[in-house]
């Protein structure tokens, strides 16, 4: 059936013009896909070099540059051209070019992607530009870029469609650069602090290093199921185990099968480091001390705004135990409610539900993130978690109900969790059993006994600081980004039907 012309949809109809213009272009012999083009410049570097150029002024200085136009103004006399670095304009006159370069301006669309040879002038009006004497179109766009004044300012189409995003939308560009910056930054802080740089693997034949729900997959050559890893950390303690060396780190990624929300994504980045000899006070120190001197860097400042609260990431950050905190905020000092039932009848009297298989720590975990964690903007540790949920801590040296554990916590979210590692090997057991135990009763977020590493332990690991770092959030918490979509590049999408 032929398609009339009133079927075709305004986007369908820019595309066939354009892909009318790209049919004219290759009948004059023009290749709008050529293989390459001799640039030697960046629009930022040119407005830097010559930013005291006065208005009027013209050089010999020639260059080439590329970019995309994001707009063209008297039939393409004046073209705003972009790169990577910014954005500059291009003057392009009969007085300078030839006449058939002239006369295809008018293939050349909004969107394209062209190079541009000539001299620096600075306009009547002040504008830097580049006086072009020829030009190279180098890809043509057959799709038409959102309108200039209005952008691409729908969430759904910006996430799906990120190129898109990054083209028109200076904040995006920014956002994931500032990311790049943060995560280069956070390699350079340890690396100077004399870690080590590993990686490990990310896919392991069982779930473990945290308590979450893994994705599961199959190896179809050695017919095994296996786990994308929720954490690097067993792997990381094998290598000090073995002696790799004392201080070691990975920025990996790290994949939990839960939901999304503002904070929360599928596949996330994070950092995750051992330190031998130390405990968990020094890691306190050292997360406290990389973020911030991160923040001076990059921002400036260590008081950084994020939405309507500013927050001072100065060192020394505030530290509160897990139990003293729940105290100050529900009035309640669970150090006199010892088991698990007189934890869950106080958590009713507050109406937080709790399971009945709960323990003790878990239902205090809930009372911690629903009547505390909100409260806690500025940044603290919070210190000393229940044994029931730390499976890979160290029993606390005064309270052996308690480990030495810490979670960081800035405006209310969790950004880093850390402990003095647990390296008793019979200990250990005891812990990856009570997990089994807890998955057996349904807990699909407990972690099973992983043999080869409690057989590492047993050959000796030394006292040993260990902390992750969530990535995602502190490039949300430095870039004032409202949802964890707005900082990974391609965030996990529901497909559309």
């Amino acid at each position: 059936m032929t398609t009339t012309h009133e079927s075709i949809s305004p986007k369908e109809n820019i595309r066939q013009g354009r892909i009318q213009k790209l049919n004219d272009l290759t009948d004059k012999g023009i290749n709008p896909y050529p293989y390459s083009y001799n640039k030697n410049a960046n629009a930022q570097d040119l407005q830097d070099k010559y930013k005291d150029l006065p208005i009027g002024e013209e050089t010999e200085d020639c260059y080439s540059l590329a970019g995309r136009i994001m707009a063209m103004r008297n039939t393409g006399m004046f073209i705003d051209l972009m790169d990577a670095s910014g954005k500059i304009q291009i003057f392009c006159h009969k007085e300078n070019m030839d006449e058939e370069a002239i006369k295809n301006l008018k293939l050349i669309d909004i969107g394209d992607i062209v190079g541009f040879y000539g001299s620096i002038r600075r306009t009547p009006r002040g504008e830097l530009s580049i006086k072009a004497k020829n030009y190279k179109l180098l890809s043509k766009s057959l799709l038409s870029l959102p309108e200039k004044f209005h952008g691409l300012t729908d969430v759904e189409t910006r996430y799906r469609q990120r190129y898109v995003d990054l083209i028109v939308n200076e904040e995006s560009r920014d956002t994931l650069k500032k990311r790049s910056l943060i995560v280069q930054k956070m390699r350079e802080y340890l690396i100077k602090q004399g870690f080590l740089e590993v990686e490990t693997p990310m896919l392991h034949p069982q779930a473990g290093g945290a308590n979450a729900r893994p994705f599961v997959t199959h190896h179809n050559t050695l017919d095994m199921e296996m786990f994308l890893r929720i954490a690097p950390e067993l792997y990381l303690k094998r290598l000090m185990v073995g002696g790799l060396s004392e201080k070691i780190f990975e920025i990996n990624r790290s994949f939990r099968n839960e939901g999304c929300d503002t904070r929360h994504n599928p596949e996330f980045t994070m950092i995750e480091l051992y330190q031998a000899y130390v405990d968990y006070n020094e890691m306190m120190a050292l997360a406290e001390n990389m973020v911030s001197s991160i923040a001076q860097d990059i921002l400036g400042t260590m008081k950084i705004k994020f939405g309507d609260k500013e927050i001072d990431l100065t060192p020394p950050w505030d530290r509160k135990t897990m139990l003293g905190a729940i105290k100050e905020y529900t009035g309640i000092d669970f150090n006199t409610y010892f088991t698990a039932q007189e934890a869950a009848e106080q958590a009713d009297k507050m109406g937080i539900a709790v399971e009945k298989t709960d323990n003790w720590g878990q239902i205090l975990d809930k009372i911690f993130e629903e009547k505390v964690e909100p409260h806690l903007i500025q940044p603290i540790h919070i210190i000393d978690y229940p044994r029931d949920i730390s499976p890979l801590a160290k029993v606390h040296r005064d309270n052996d109900r308690l480990t030495e554990r810490f979670e960081t916590r800035i405006n209310g979210w969790e950004v880093a969790n850390a402990f003095s590692e647990l390296t008793d090997p019979i200990d250990q057991r005891g812990r990856f059993e009570a997990q089994a135990r807890a998955k057996a009763q349904g807990d699909e977020e407990a972690c099973d006994i992983d043999e080869d590493f409690i057989n590492a332990l047993e050959y000796g690991m030394p006292p040993t600081g260990g902390m992750g770092m969530g990535i995602d959030r502190i490039v949300m918490l430095l870039t004032n980004s409202q949802t964890i979509r707005e900082v990974i590049a391609f965030p996990t999408m529901r497909k559309i039907q």
